[in-house]
């Protein structure tokens, strides 16, 4: 396993030739760029442009060259309040063409969730979410193991299958949940 700055991220998305998933397990995260965002949510201020770091366009230009771009939210229900925050901004990536998919942590049986977030890219190569003592991101353990790849895209198949789809799940949710 090699350590590799996040900055390296946009290169895997742009390498990769058939698909990057992302698992997420954590019920919220302390991204430096999301919290004057999450800020204003709780206040009940009016959001700012929600995409200042540029990822619906690599989105967008990553899904425009067919790449799949997917993920699965597990989270704890009621939602933290970072999820609720990202309830409400989801729709970004999603119309960009991610398909994101929510998994209520209660549904999913505990012993086969993994223990950590990763990025599968190809089903080859597994990024490993490094956070620092305060959570925010750190990097990432980058490996190429064939077995860690296999396992993770077993898991990429269970869980998609068992989570709902955003727009879905948002019809699912009660309102008063997401304020």
């Amino acid at each position: 396993m090699e350590f590799r700055p996040s900055k390296q991220f946009p290169e895997w998305m742009r390498t990769a030739r058939k698909s990057a998933f992302h698992m997420e397990l954590r019920d919220a995260y302390a991204v430096p760029s999301e919290s004057e965002p999450l800020r204003r949510f709780l206040n009940g201020e009016p959001p700012p442009v929600y995409d200042t770091s540029g990822w619906t366009e690599l989105i967008r230009e990553t899904t425009d060259r067919g790449l799949a771009i997917s993920r699965v939210r597990v989270v704890t229900v009621p939602h933290s309040d970072y999820q609720r925050w990202l309830l409400s901004v989801t729709h970004e990536n999603v119309d960009a063409g991610e398909d994101i998919r929510y998994l209520p942590r209660h549904l999913a049986e505990s012993a086969h969730l993994p223990s950590d977030d990763w990025w599968l890219f190809d089903d080859e190569l597994v990024a490993f979410n490094l956070v620092d003592s305060e959570g925010r991101p750190a990097g990432y353990g980058v490996t190429a193991d064939p077995s860690i790849a296999a396992y993770c895209s077993s898991v990429k198949e269970r869980l998609s299958t068992l989570a709902v789809p955003f727009y879905k799940y948002l019809q699912q949710v009660p309102v008063d949940t997401l304020e």
